[in-house]
């Protein structure tokens, strides 16, 4: 019987938040969404969680920058090591990936190993990849310097990691997204390495959920959610140290993270039936079918906007198109004409 015993208390805003992400699930499963709309949609999912997960804790880099670094370009007003904590994270995720193929339990060894690959290489190996720190650490106010939370003390630490293991591998009576909060709250407040905490937690937590069979095809992204307002995802972490080790505060919080995910990437699945609908119905075109994906998504499209989609393609050719599109009365414009706004027909 493991010691570790998480305390929380299921909320009414919980139980609503796992109703939409349960919807959510069942019509990315049950949808007929083109295969490389899925691709296309995971890779850029991708991106975006190495990218904000690795933001969150102060690399400079842009989302632009980003891609460009993920698809092998060279970026050379990049921070090196920013560089590399962004390309670390597709190596730990890969690992993570193969991992699930296998089918094997969660294992400390697993949660070193996928530390190791996200902290390998960075800022002078001051994080000692995959192995746990043997000295006290502290977290800091990066802005004031005072320390805000003292971790558990290196010889607990071993004892603590074993016990959460233990618990994530026993026949669990709780919902997998909650399991998954669970386990990345308590990483974060063992803390058990020198650096890399953070990102070893969110992954673990994704790891958590593929595991359990919510892998939502791969194309959500939570840490997202968290960089668009880091106060309160720390204030939420705070809260359970503040609430005698009560979970509920961070656990509400997690939860709506994922809810508000699924919400957009469930959106983002029915535009994409509607624009091949609307194709098949309309006979159109490649280049005309990226419009509509992109006046689905958008709501406006300019002819700029249309030749950012299609670079090789001239001006004349995108107008026809364009222009096409009105004969069948699946859009509107409306200004002077090298200043056209397209919308759709409602």
């Amino acid at each position: 019987m493991t010691t570790f015993n998480p305390k929380f208390t299921i909320t009414n805003r919980m139980t609503a938040a796992i109703t939409q992400i349960e919807r959510a699930r069942g019509f990315l499963e049950a949808a007929q969404l083109s295969e490389d709309w899925v691709r296309d949609m995971g890779n850029k999912a991708l991106i975006k969680e190495a990218h904000h997960t690795t933001h969150i804790e102060g690399t400079q880099l842009t989302l632009e920058q980003a891609e460009r670094l993920w698809n092998g370009e060279a970026v050379p007003e990049a921070d090196p090591d920013d560089a590399r904590e962004l390309l670390n994270y597709r190596s730990a995720f890969e690992f993570v990936s193969e991992y699930l193929d296998s089918g094997d339990p969660i294992t400390e060894g697993l949660i070193r190993e996928i530390h190791r690959k996200l902290v390998e290489g960075v800022r002078g190996g001051k994080a000692d990849p995959g192995n746990y720190r043997r000295i006290q650490n502290y977290v800091a106010n990066s802005a004031t310097g005072e320390v805000i939370y003292t971790p558990p003390s290196a010889v607990e630490l071993p004892i603590m990691m074993s016990e959460m293991v233990k618990w994530l591998n026993s026949n669990l009576d709780i919902h997998p997204v909650l399991v998954s909060g669970i386990a990345q709250f308590q990483l974060v407040h063992i803390h058990p390495f020198l650096d890399g905490n953070g990102r070893t937690s969110r992954l673990l937590s994704t790891l958590c959920f593929y595991k359990a069979g919510y892998d939502f095809k791969r194309l959500f992204t939570i840490s997202e959610y968290y960089d668009r307002d880091r106060p309160t995802f720390y204030k939420s972490i705070q809260s359970v140290r503040e609430n005698d080790m009560d979970m509920t505060g961070w656990l509400d919080y997690f939860v709506t993270g994922l809810e508000t995910q699924m919400i957009e990437v469930k959106e983002r699945g029915e535009q994409v039936i509607r624009r091949d609908v609307l194709v098949q119905k309309h006979s159109l075109n490649n280049r005309q079918s990226k419009a509509l994906g992109y006046l689905l998504e958008h709501k406006k499209l300019t002819i700029q906007n249309f030749e950012a989609l299609c670079p090789t393609v001239n001006r004349r050719s995108l107008q026809r198109d364009l222009k096409g599109m009105q004969d069948k009365e699946l859009v509107t414009s409306e200004g002077a004409t090298n200043q056209l706004i397209y919308t759709l027909r409602t």
